[in-house]
């Protein structure tokens, strides 16, 4: 699988860490920032994550800032992006299968050790289609 990632830096260290699990398990992953602990705004990494996703469907992101939401909605302005703020295996694994949601975001000072656990739900999970296509283009329209 192909993931392109991005946080600010209170998401720095969970990115790290869930970057680290992706490659464990073979995956490509290319990591647009942030690199340091300096203080950066969440929005150019979340925008950035949203821009390559809505440009190669083969792509899968992952976006991470202390409290998930602020990335989230920065990739969620994105066209295209159908970005979750997700806080367990649940929300991650509905995500894909009812939304067809194609980047995940975390907030690395509210989900604590369950982010891998999500993480892993949300790239094993597929989107079911059927009674769900309707919404998704629905999402998609806007």
């Amino acid at each position: 699988m192909k993931w392109v990632v991005g946080s600010d830096h209170a998401g720095l260290e969970l990115k790290l860490a869930l970057v680290a699990k992706l490659r464990e398990l073979g995956d490509d992953v290319v990591d647009v920032g942030t690199h340091d602990t300096a203080s950066v705004d969440y929005p150019v990494f979340g925008t950035e994550v949203g821009k390559r996703v809505a440009a190669d469907a083969s792509l899968r992101g992952l976006v991470v800032c202390g409290s998930g939401i602020g990335i989230s909605i920065a990739a969620n302005k994105v066209h295209g992006v159908r970005c979750a703020l997700s806080h367990d295996t649940y929300t991650a694994t509905m995500a894909r299968q009812h939304n067809d949601a194609n980047v995940i975001s975390f907030g690395a000072r509210v989900i604590g050790g369950v982010a891998e656990d999500a993480l892993l739900a949300f790239r094993a999970t597929e989107y079911l289609a059927g009674r769900h296509a309707k919404r998704v283009a629905m999402l998609d329209q806007l």
